[in-house]
């Protein structure tokens, strides 16, 4: 599960120097889309996948991660709903997508070096093979989710299953759809 979502976290970096590296209205336009797609989704991934999974495996510590890394979601979500609606060659562009970065890399530290490391560990004191097979699954169905949750930030929607999942449900095709006018790298 470490894996897979470090995964993300290096795209969302990538994409982020794509677009602060060139002048290039078209590229920061697709880099954002790109950007604004896989940061929607990965949050919600993270909040119907991982944070239930802090809860059931890592007690107090689990409860308080998964809540407090909610909350810094739900201003990460206003923040990209803000920036999803912003030209590439506005003036807000560069600062907007700094603190949005700013969010990100703090969060980022806190489940790479903090976190995730301690849902490894939990799941690996659980039996061996049991433990591995439950990482295993873990990623898969973060991977798995991600195909079926929105791909826009709409910081209104619940941030906690079932409702999350219904909602985002919901409103993925419209922004799949939304997401066939948009041009991406």
């Amino acid at each position: 599960i470490s894996e897979v979502v470090s995964e993300d976290h290096r795209e969302l970096e990538a994409y982020s120097h794509k677009m602060l590296g060139t002048h290039d209205s078209d590229t920061k336009e697709r880099y954002k889309n790109q950007f604004s797609w896989l940061l929607a989704k990965h949050a919600v991934g993270e909040e119907i996948v991982l944070y239930p999974a802090y809860e059931k495996y890592l007690g107090i510590f689990g409860k308080e991660a998964a809540e407090r890394d909610r909350l810094d979601y739900q201003k990460t979500k206003d923040r990209l709903e803000y920036f999803q609606r912003l030209y590439p060659d506005s003036y807000e562009f560069g600062p907007k997508l700094g603190e949005l970065m700013e969010g990100l890399r703090k969060h980022i530290r806190e489940t790479e070096d903090n976190e995730l490391p301690r849902l490894e560990k939990a799941l690996k004191e659980r039996e061996p093979e049991e433990g591995k097979n439950a990482a295993i699954k873990l990623a898969r169905s973060f991977r798995r989710t991600q195909l079926f949750i929105p791909t826009r930030a709409h910081p209104w929607m619940p941030n906690k299953p079932p409702f999350e999942t219904v909602v985002g449900f919901l409103s993925t095709p419209i922004d799949q759809l939304g997401d066939m006018f948009r041009k991406f790298p």
